[in-house]
């Protein structure tokens, strides 16, 4: 029974998110599109990172080179960067269903 009422509640949750999210406008649509693939980009750059890093490691035995954690230090502020931008971003579009008009 308990399964059945979080199923409902979820659905319903669910059912109020779109009915919002259908009340965007188009250029906030794409902000929001926009700021989603700022995140992505940041992401794909930080994994090619850490995976540059990873590469540095030749040894299987659990210590990483003080090179290695410098790269996946900026690989983290990389990441770090484009999620600030992007909540930005998001921040700024959400901005617009509050605005009059």
């Amino acid at each position: 029974m308990k399964t059945i009422l979080k199923s409902a509640m979820f659905a319903s949750i669910a059912a109020m998110g779109l009915s919002v999210a259908a009340c965007d406008s188009k250029s906030e649509n794409k902000m929001e599109a926009d700021a989603n693939a700022t995140r992505d980009a940041a992401d794909a750059t930080a994994d090619a990172m850490e995976n540059q890093a990873d590469a540095m490691d030749t040894k299987a035995d659990g210590m990483d080179s003080a090179t290695e954690n410098k790269m996946e230090d900026k690989a983290g502020a990389v990441r770090d960067a484009g999620e600030k931008k992007a909540d930005a971003m998001e921040e700024k579009a959400d901005a617009m269903d509050k605005a009059p008009g």
